[in-house]
């Protein structure tokens, strides 16, 4: 090869070499905003609220599977505590909304054998477990209920947004969205809401909707349970009754109706819609 050919093909090859090594060192920023582009939608899709109703989207049963065998376990551990309550059903828990935060939680569990001996002999397997998450590792873990009004923000989870404690007014106001006060609208698992001020000291009362119950379901589908305590430092008793019973409660006051002022209506789980 000619000295002139040989300079220009080193002249070429030393060219090529610049210019790749100058693509390379070009990309790779481009690649790295590409990279912090890409994760910070991931990251806030990992916390969105949809649906806007202040509790984020993994912590809400999506799948019409989790949906049914959340209501199979809440109502039945709900059920349950009128026959005999569990002793995992701390005392100073036990109110109107005591029940409804106990038979979320353990609806939330992992029913495994463990879980069956804490709760007793007369708890059976009745349905597979929710697979989008357990309350142990949950995206509110046991924070379940939400305390004020607003969308979710990824800082509610460091706050007191969130909390182990709901009572039934908190319950209404952010855990749940009204469905109906006709009776043909509700679901197993749905809540009644009471509300009576100036009658009592704690003016909110809830029921849990069976539906079928489980026990002594006599043909019907219109049982509810619930406790009578308004709050733990109130005596009261589980009782479990059919709405066609109550809308004859000699107290007008508790008849589920839609022309009693004092029913709010039924309402369903956030987690649920």
């Amino acid at each position: 090869m000619r000295p002139a050919a040989l300079h220009i093909t080193l002249g070429l090859l030393l060219a090529a070499a610049f210019l790749n090594s100058a693509c390379r060192q070009g990309a790779q920023p481009q690649t790295r905003a590409s990279a912090i582009a890409v994760a910070a939608p991931a990251a806030a899709a990992r916390w969105a609220d949809e649906d806007r109703d202040g509790i984020p989207d993994r912590a809400e049963l999506r799948a019409y599977s989790d949906r049914e065998n959340f209501r199979s376990w809440f109502t039945a551990v709900a059920e349950a505590q009128f026959y005999r309550a569990t002793g995992a059903w701390n005392e100073e828990q036990r109110d109107c909304a005591g029940l409804v935060r106990f038979a979320w939680r353990e609806a939330l569990r992992t029913h495994d054998r463990p879980w069956f001996q804490k709760m007793g002999a007369e708890y059976e397997p009745l349905a597979p477990d929710v697979r989008a998450y357990t309350l142990e590792r949950g995206p509110l873990q046991e924070r379940l209920f939400r305390t004020s009004f607003g969308s979710f923000e990824e800082t509610d989870l460091t706050g007191e947004t969130f909390s182990e404690y709901a009572d039934a007014r908190t319950l209404k106001e952010f855990n749940c969205e009204f469905v109906s006060r006709e009776r043909a609208q509700a679901l197993p698992g749905d809540l009644l809401f009471f509300h009576q001020p100036w009658v009592q000291k704690y003016p909110y009362h809830v029921m849990i909707f069976l539906g079928q119950a489980r026990e002594a379901a006599e043909g019907a589908n219109d049982w509810v349970v619930y406790h009578t305590g308004a709050s733990p430092l109130d005596a009261g008793e589980v009782r479990k009754a059919r709405l066609s019973t109550l809308e004859r409660h000699p107290d007008r006051r508790w008849r589920p109706l839609v022309n009693n002022r004092n029913f709010l209506g039924f309402y369903r789980l956030k987690i649920l819609n």
